[in-house]
């Protein structure tokens, strides 16, 4: 049986999870770019260029939500879609 998903079809969490990417790599050349005056002996760049390499952190946190949020969306719709009240359980 073929899945009726298309491979272009946007997912719920593939836009965070692009967005976390493209975060993560930007704070991976800041990191890379602020290391390396530390290896040549050159001086060392201001205290904010550091805060710049967090983005590795924030683009995985990014990226993490939209895995989550792709997970949660997979459980949906194993489910059927609905969900049924608390009070009813």
């Amino acid at each position: 049986m073929r899945d009726k998903t298309q491979t272009n079809s946007a997912e719920p969490g593939d836009r965070l999870i692009r967005a976390g990417a493209i975060v993560f790599f930007i704070g991976t050349v800041a990191t890379l770019v602020t290391v390396a005056p530390l290896f040549f002996g050159a001086k060392p760049f201001p205290t904010y260029m550091y805060g710049l390499s967090m983005l590795m952190a924030a683009g995985f946190l990014i990226a993490g939500a939209g895995v989550l949020r792709s997970i949660a969306a997979g459980r949906r719709r194993a489910r059927g879609g609905t969900e049924q009240p608390a009070a009813s359980r």
